[in-house]
Order: structure tokens, then sequence, then C-alpha cells
């Protein structure tokens, strides 16, 4: 009488289902998505913020409609350009040019720009002007690395517009000049934040360290409208420069070139972050005194560690491993059968005679069956199999 087969267990797989992983990865989504969506939130402040500045058309906080106004009141008209060859064009005696962020400037611009202003016999004010741009824009003045510590300060000048004005928020980037001729107002540290420097042609320069004079929100704080109104209103025409991103560069060849373009402080944010990476990666790889053994959670047979590696050998194709590893296990099972220590197992010199002289009658020639060549279709590593374990049992029986 025959039995029927046992009906096959039932699944064991322990791959996670959408359940468990939406379970274990929940928190991190959630995350994900608070930061996300606190990063936009604060994109939009800022952006609100920032929206037309130093723009004499915005009623922002950060806006300069209201020196425009007052400007206005006295007579003097005012035009906002976007391009450089507006700015050029509108450059003249009767007219002031005030650049707003010279620093958007390429080279090429700037040097451009100083060309079409030095004989005009115009009034130039430049707001802000750091290293990268006032030496072009106002040869002989150059920029201080560090800015003014405070953002009110004292005139401590005889040029007439900083005296009528008196104190203002004139704190920001700190000028030095070879000029002789060049009034030096608003010091701090003995070097000044405010600079007028004449022309042969009969205008002048004004490098402003900072643009807090202009805004909406400090007009009324100090002395900052009277400055603001007697340096932009000399001349009856006020152009008003808002230098644009998409203005198209005056030479190709000037471009600022691709770490000119990073911020100042991106270097020392990836020096921070270089640091934090390495320590990062010391504390999870620590490895201090001898390794400690952890338990396995679950038993795993050592039949079905074999036959899984099998089915990665069959799944590959790689009966040459698998020939290999079959070859390597017998002959290190063999010889201490036959008197030949396991580390000259795998040595044909030494393990071909020992196993010869073992076995009854004349020998065989056990070369190719021990460290032949691999199979060349599953038939054969079958019958490589096979012959193994023929071998074996012949050199216990023996």
């Amino acid at each position: 009488m025959t039995t029927e087969a046992a009906a096959p267990t039932a699944s064991t797989s322990t791959a996670p289902t959408a359940r468990t992983v939406w379970t274990r990865t929940r928190g991190i989504v959630l995350a994900a998505v608070l930061l996300l969506a606190a990063a936009v939130a604060i994109a939009a402040v800022r952006s609100t913020e920032r929206h037309g500045q130093l723009d004499p058309r915005s009623a922002d906080p950060n806006g300069s409609r209201a020196v425009a106004q007052l400007l206005a009141d006295r007579g003097v008209t005012t035009r906002v350009v976007t391009t450089l060859r507006a700015a050029r064009a509108a450059a003249g005696p009767d007219t002031t040019l005030l650049v707003a962020v010279p620093d958007r400037l390429t080279k090429g611009q700037q040097s451009e720009l100083h060309r079409a202003t030095a004989p005009s016999g115009g009034r130039t004010v430049l707001v802000g002007a750091s290293g990268w741009s006032v030496g072009r824009l106002a040869p002989g003045v150059s920029a201080d690395p560090a800015d003014s510590l405070g953002s009110t300060l004292a005139p401590a000048c005889a040029l007439p517009e900083a005296r009528r004005a008196g104190s203002a928020d004139t704190g920001g980037v700190r000028y030095t000049t070879t000029r002789l001729d060049a009034d030096s107002c608003y010091p701090s540290a003995r070097l000044a934040t405010l600079l007028r420097v004449p022309a042969a042609s009969g205008g002048d320069t004004v490098v402003l360290g900072a643009p807090d004079i202009l805004y909406n929100d400090r007009l009324d704080k100090r002395g900052n409208a009277s400055l603001a109104l007697q340096l932009l209103g000399s001349r009856p025409h006020l152009v008003w420069y808002l230098p644009s991103l998409s203005d198209t560069p005056a030479a190709a060849d000037d471009d600022k070139s691709f770490f000119d373009l990073i911020p100042s402080g991106w270097p020392w944010a990836t020096l921070q972050l270089f640091i934090a990476a390495v320590l990062a990666a010391f504390w999870r790889g620590r490895r201090f005194g001898p390794l400690v053994p952890e338990r396995l959670p679950v038993a795993i047979r050592a039949s079905e560690t074999a036959e899984g590696r099998a089915r990665l050998y069959r799944k590959a194709n790689a009966r040459d491993r698998a020939a290999a590893a079959l070859r390597s296990a017998a002959r290190t099972r063999l010889a201490p059968l036959v008197g030949v220590p396991v580390a000259q197992a795998h040595a044909p010199e030494a393990l071909l005679p020992a196993l010869s002289a073992h076995l009854p009658g004349d020998g065989q020639d056990l070369g190719p069956l021990l460290f032949g060549p691999p199979p060349g279709d599953d038939t054969a590593l079958i019958a490589l199999t096979d012959q193994l374990d023929a071998l074996e049992r012949e050199v216990r029986r023996s």
C-alpha cells in the first residue's frame, strides 16, 4: 500500500508586505513631507520679503518708492532701466545714474559702464559695490573684506551733503582709495563707508557701502532721508539702473568663472559638511575590541544553505564554480583518509600518489577527476558528482 506524499507546507516567505513597508517608513515619509513644506514656506516668505528690493516702484519695506516720491516732489524725475544699453544711453551731465546691484554685472559690463559714465559729467552712485565690481566702476577704490560692525555712523568728513545729513545708516562695505581728492565719509575703524570720487569731466562717482538709506522702512531714521535726497537729487534726472540677470553681457569672454558664481559662504559650508561626514563615518564605523558574536534570530539548516547556493549556481550557469566547490570539498575529505595533511589536500603531487597507493589494484588516473577542467553541461556535472561520491566511498572501504 502506497502513501500519498505529504501536503506542501505553508509559505514561510519573509519578504515584507506593502503594509509592513508603509508601517516602517511612514515616519520618514512624514518627516520628509514636513521638511519640504517648511522649505517651501520659508522660500515663499523670503521671496515676499525681498520682492522689489531697491526698486523705486516698490512700496515694500525694502523697496525705494518713498525716496523716489520725495525726489519727484522736488522736481527730480526718476526712470527705471534694466539693461546696460539703456543705462549707457542715459548717462549725461544733468543725470544721476544709480546702479542698484553692481555685483550683478559681469566684468565686461562693468568696464563698459565706466567708459560711458566717466566722461559724461554726471553723477554715478554705486550701492553696495564689493571688491568684485568697485575697482572697475570706480578706479582707485577698493573694498575691504570685512564689513562695518555698526550700521549707524557719523559723517566725520567735509562733504557738504554728509555734514548736513548727520548720522546715517551707511554701515556696510568699507572702502579705501588712492585718490587724494576723494571725500571719505562715515568711517568705521578708519575705513569709509561712503566715498565721493570726482572725475576730470566735472562729474563724480559716489560709492555707498549699504543700501539702508534708500529703503522705505529706514528712510525716516536719523539723517537717511536727507543724505539720500542730496546724493540723488543733485541733477534734475535720476536713472535707476536695476541690473537684470537676463541682460546680455557686454563681452562673453569676460563672464564670471564658475568659482566666481559660487557664493562666498559655500566653501565654508562644504568644508563643514565634509567634516561632519568624516565624523559620522567614524561614529558609524568604529570597531573597538574583539567582535561580539550574536545569536541568529532564526536557525537555518545547512542543507537549505547548500540548496540555495546550488540554485544560484544553476541560475547563473556557473558550472565551473560548482565543480570547483565539489572537487575542493572532496579533496578536503579524502586527504585525511590517505594520510595527507589538509594543508596539502589541494596539491596534486601530494594527494594523487597517496590515493593511488591507498586504492587496491594498479590504481587509476584520478587527476582529471579531482583536478580536471570544468564540465561542459549539467549532465557532465552530475556525472562528476557521482564519480566523486563513488571515489570517496571506495577510499573509506579500503
